[in-house]
C-alpha cells in the first residue's frame, strides 16, 4: 500500500502537474535572504551548488527579457527568457548541461520538491525556487527580466521537480 501511494504521489507530481502557491518564509540557516539591490545571499552552509546557483542568479538578475534568450549562448547573454534564465542558473550550479525550452523541465531531474532546489514547470513557463528564494521571469502578461523575489504567486498545472541530492 505504501508503494503505490508513493507511485500515485510521483505521477501527480510528475505528469499531470500541481497548483497551489509559492510563499517565501525564511528560515534561519536555510533560507537565501534578498538584499535591496536586488541581489541573493545564501545561506553559509548551503551546498557549494547551491552558492554557485545565487551568484548566477545574482549576475543575471535585472537584465531584460526577451524570448529565446539565454539559449545557445555561452556565458552570459544580454537578455534571458524564463527557460534560458533557469538553464543558466543550474548549468552554472553544476547540475545541467545545456539549456531547455520550458517544457523539457517538466521531466528534469527528480520529481517533487527538492531540499534546496525546486524547479516549477509547465508547458510554457518555468522558474525556479533556490533555498527558498523564487527566480523567475515574473508571471504576467508582460514578462520581466530575470530576478529573485520573494514575492508570493500561484502556480497551477506544473511538475515540480529538483536536480538529485538538493
Amino acid at each position: 500500500m505504501r508503494c503505490l501511494l508513493l507511485l500515485l504521489t510521483l505521477l501527480f507530481l510528475a505528469g499531470c502537474g500541481s497548483s497551489g502557491t509559492y510563499r517565501y518564509r525564511y528560515v534561519p540557516g536555510k533560507t537565501a535572504i534578498l538584499h535591496r539591490n536586488g541581489q541573493a545571499e545564501a545561506p553559509a552552509h548551503a551546498p557549494p551548488a547551491v552558492h554557485r546557483m545565487i551568484e548566477a542568479g545574482n549576475r543575471i538578475a535585472g537584465l531584460p527579457y526577451r524570448r529565446g534568450g539565454g539559449h545557445g549562448k555561452k556565458g552570459i547573454d544580454s537578455a534571458y527568457d524564463c527557460s534560458g534564465a533557469v538553464s543558466y542558473v543550474l548549468r552554472e550550479g553544476g547540475v545541467l548541461k545545456g539549456s531547455r525550452p520550458s517544457v523539457a523541465f517538466r521531466h528534469y531531474g527528480e520529481p517533487g520538491p527538492g531540499k534546496w532546489v525546486s524547479v516549477y514547470a509547465r508547458k510554457d513557463h518555468v522558474f525556479l525556487v533556490v533555498a527558498g528564494l523564487r527566480f523567475d521571469t515574473g508571471w504576467t502578461r508582460h514578462p520581466e527580466g530575470p530576478r529573485w523575489t520573494t514575492a508570493s504567486r500561484p502556480f497551477k498545472g506544473v511538475a515540480i521537480r529538483h536536480p538529485a541530492g538538493l
